[in-house]
This record gives structure tokens, C-alpha cells and sequence, in this order.
């Protein structure tokens, strides 16, 4: 029983180590767009090895920088990060110079996604508007002449 325990634990710990791992193919465009603006004479290839450590490395840093960011969130004494709280541990792990940048990049997206949001709810009042002019559906003909049909005789009672 104590082998099936441990293949248990070690599959249990291959599950989430794929979990946590970064998409290579990502990382890969990443590095080499980086060192292709680096180096214009040549193009840059990577090892598996190599790939394999940018991954590592990164997922490290992500993990040591929202467990600073999450230490920053509850001394405020709160429990949801938000982008000032990834600032500031930034900052605490020596890493200020990335802060100008990615407070330039977190406008960025911002100020696109307040475009897309204005430019769907645009789309919705139009089409909203367009319904409201289309003109009301036909009655039908059978209706209009039963109604015609009451009324004659609806005349013929008033004489």
C-alpha cells in the first residue's frame, strides 16, 4: 500500500507542476522576439534546456512576485490584489524599473477595453433603435374583415 501512496503523490505532483507550468510556445515567441531586438544580425534559436529554464525562471518570479503582492494586500487588510498592490511588491523585490512600463502597458489595456465596452454598447443601443423604428408587424387579413364584419352588423342593429 505505502507504493501506491507514493505513485499517488508523485502523479498528484506531476499534475500540478503542469498546472503551474507556462505555455512554452509563449515563453518561446517572448525570448526570441527579445533577443531578435537585441541582436539584428542573426536569428536566435533556443535549446529545449534553455526554454525549459525561461520557463522555470518565470514561473518562479511569478510566484515569489504575487507572494509579495499578496503580503502588501493583507496588511491593508484585504483580500483581493489589485494592480497598485503588484506595484508596490515590484518595488519591495528591487524590481522598480519594470513599474513605468507596466503602468504604461496597464493603461493601455485599460483604455482599450473601455473602447471595446463603449463600442459594444454603441452597437447595442443602434440596434435597439433600429427595432424601435421598424414599423409593427401586419395585422392579419382574416382579422380585418371579421372586425368589418362586427361592425356592419353592429350598424345594422344601431338603425
Amino acid at each position: 500500500m505505502a507504493e501506491n501512496g507514493g505513485k499517488e503523490k508523485e502523479l498528484t505532483e506531476k499534475v500540478v507542476s503542469e498546472a503551474e507550468e507556462l505555455p512554452k510556445t509563449i515563453v518561446r515567441r517572448v525570448v526570441k522576439e527579445k533577443l531578435s531586438q537585441l541582436s539584428n544580425d542573426y536569428e536566435i534559436s533556443l535549446l529545449r534546456d534553455s526554454l525549459q529554464a525561461f520557463c522555470e525562471s518565470a514561473r518562479i518570479f511569478i510566484h515569489y512576485l504575487s507572494a509579495t503582492a499578496n503580503d502588501t494586500c493583507k496588511e491593508a487588510n484585504r483580500q483581493i490584489i489589485n494592480a497598485e498592490d503588484v506595484f508596490k511588491a515590484l518595488e519591495e523585490i528591487d524590481f522598480s524599473e519594470f513599474i513605468g512600463p507596466l503602468r504604461a502597458s496597464l493603461e493601455e489595456f485599460r483604455q482599450k477595453n473601455a473602447d471595446k465596452k463603449s463600442a459594444s454598447s454603441k452597437g447595442k443601443d443602434t440596434s435597439k433603435k433600429a427595432k424601435r423604428k421598424e414599423p409593427p408587424p401586419a395585422q392579419s387579413p382574416g382579422k380585418n374583415k371579421r372586425r368589418e364584419v362586427e361592425s356592419d352588423g353592429n350598424d345594422d342593429n344601431a338603425d
